[in-house]
C-alpha cells in the first residue's frame, strides 16, 4: 500500500512558530511531525510515500528530498501557497496512487500507535475505512457515530475523526484539481452506507495550538520516546 500524508495546512494558531516553519515540520520531542509519520510508516512496510504541501512548502521539499535519507520514496505534490484543502489535494495525487487503495495522514497530528493496524485491505462494500478516536476537550461534539456491529459511520457526536484513512482510488476519480472539502464526499459516502469506521488502538494528539504541542512534547517525555 502506498501513503500520502497530508501536510499543505497554514497553521493559523500556531503562529508565530508556523510563520516561518510548515506546522508539519514542527518538532515535538526530537523530531518534525512529518519525521515521526514517516518513520512508523516505514516500520510498518509502507516505503512509497506521497507528501503534498503549500505554506513554505520549499521547506518541505529541502528537507524530505527523495525520502532516501529517512530510507523511504518520497514524491512530492506541491499545491501552490493556497492549498487546495484535503480533498482536492488527494485529487492532485490521485495519479501516484495507481488506481489502488491508499493510506492517508494528518501531517499535523502525533500518533503514539502502530502504523500497521491502518494497512488491511478494504473489504467489498466498503470504498473508504476511517480511524476514530474518542472526543477531546477540544472537539467534545465528535464528528461521527459508529454503529459496533456493521462498523458503518455516519455523522455524530461519538467520536472525532483522527485524519488517518483508507481509501479506494474510486472515490476521488472524476473530480477536477481544485479547492475542495473532505466532509461532502464523507457525508456520501455515508449516506451510500460505504464508510467504514475503526477505533484508533494507540494515543492521537491533534498539534493545533501551542497548548497541545506543549501537551505532545509533555506525553512523549513522560513515556520515553524516541
Amino acid at each position: 500500500m502506498r501513503a500520502m500524508i497530508l501536510a499543505a495546512g497554514r497553521g493559523e494558531r500556531l503562529r508565530p512558530i508556523t510563520d516561518t516553519i510548515p506546522k508539519p515540520m514542527v518538532k515535538v520531542g526530537d523530531k518534525e511531525l512529518l519525521l515521526w509519520h514517516i518513520l512508523k510508516l516505514k516500520k510498518a512496510g509502507i516505503t512509497q510515500i506521497i507528501v503534498n504541501s503549500a505554506h513554505l512548502s520549499e521547506k518541505i521539499v529541502s528537507f524530505l528530498k527523495d525520502g532516501a535519507d529517512f530510507g523511504v520514496s518520497i514524491t512530492h505534490s506541491v499545491e501552490g501557497p493556497t492549498g487546495l484543502e484535503t480533498a482536492g489535494g488527494i485529487i492532485k495525487a490521485l495519479p501516484f496512487f495507481k488506481g489502488e487503495s491508499f493510506l492517508v495522514v494528518n501531517g499535523d497530528t502525533f500518533i503514539d500507535a502502530d502504523y500497521s493496524q491502518f494497512i488491511h485491505p478494504l473489504k467489498k462494500g466498503e470504498r473508504a475505512r476511517i480511524y476514530l478516536v474518542e472526543n477531546p476537550e477540544h472537539n467534545s461534539h465528535g464528528d461521527f457515530s459508529l454503529d459496533p456491529q456493521s462498523k458503518l459511520c455516519s455523522r455524530g457526536p461519538q467520536f472525532t475523526f483522527s485524519g488517518v484513512a483508507v481509501y479506494s482510488s474510486a472515490v476521488f476519480e472524476g473530480y477536477p484539481i481544485e479547492k475542495r472539502p473532505l466532509l461532502p464526499i464523507f457525508e456520501k459516502l455515508a449516506q451510500n452506507r460505504e464508510l467504514k469506521g475503526e477505533l484508533l488502538k494507540g494515543s492521537w494528539f491533534d498539534v493545533g495550538t501551542i497548548e497541545r504541542l506543549n501537551n505532545v512534547n509533555t506525553y512523549i517525555k513522560s513515556h520515553n520516546i524516541i
